[in-house]
């Protein structure tokens, strides 16, 4: 994508996880679960993924708000919407009752951050009897191996996961 070479074990990962998150397949699966529901919240972690994410082609009438770095947007209140949120940006420190969807578009590879994610709409005072999560995944290495540390309530590591030091690889002579 930078026409760099890959210096370390984090830019390998981050090539990988592209591939994998810009794949149509995805974009169809988020597509098909946000067309069946009114209001629905999607976490994402990179720009390019938000950007995927805004131009879905969502039905006329369907409000679509974002909390991440650049915007912070309230939540939609209209009969159909979808609220785009970054995970650092978004994770937490608010609460949604008026839907019972969360779509992950992507993993984060904190356990916490996940956790706290999906307590947004999980609240005591939520109208809802039924909460709906849905994690968009492949059956890629990348995704199997943060899915695999975040069922152990565990932080993914890309350096252990690609086997290589996290340094920087060394300058030619």
């Amino acid at each position: 994508y930078t026409e760099e070479p890959i210096m370390n074990a984090s830019e390998f990962t981050q090539v990988l996880r592209r591939i994998v998150n810009t794949s149509e397949r995805r974009r169809i699966h988020a597509k098909q679960e946000i067309m069946t529901r009114d209001r629905v919240i999607v976490f994402y972690n990179y720009t390019y993924e938000l950007d995927i994410l805004k131009n879905l082609g969502y039905p006329d009438g369907t409000e679509v708000a974002e909390w991440n770095g650049h915007k912070h947007q309230e939540i939609p209140t209209g009969d159909k919407w979808v609220y785009l949120v970054q995970y650092t940006a978004g994770c937490e420190g608010w609460n949604c009752i008026t839907t019972d969807t969360i779509i992950f578009y992507s993993q984060n590879y904190s356990y916490k951050v996940m956790v706290q994610a999906s307590g947004r709409i999980d609240r005591l005072t939520t109208p809802f009897s039924d909460l709906y999560y849905f994690h968009l995944k492949s059956f890629s290495g990348i995704d199997l191996a943060i899915s695999k540390a975040l069922k152990e309530k565990k932080n993914f590591n890309e350096g252990r996961f690609v086997g290589w030091s996290t340094a920087p690889m060394p300058k030619a002579a």
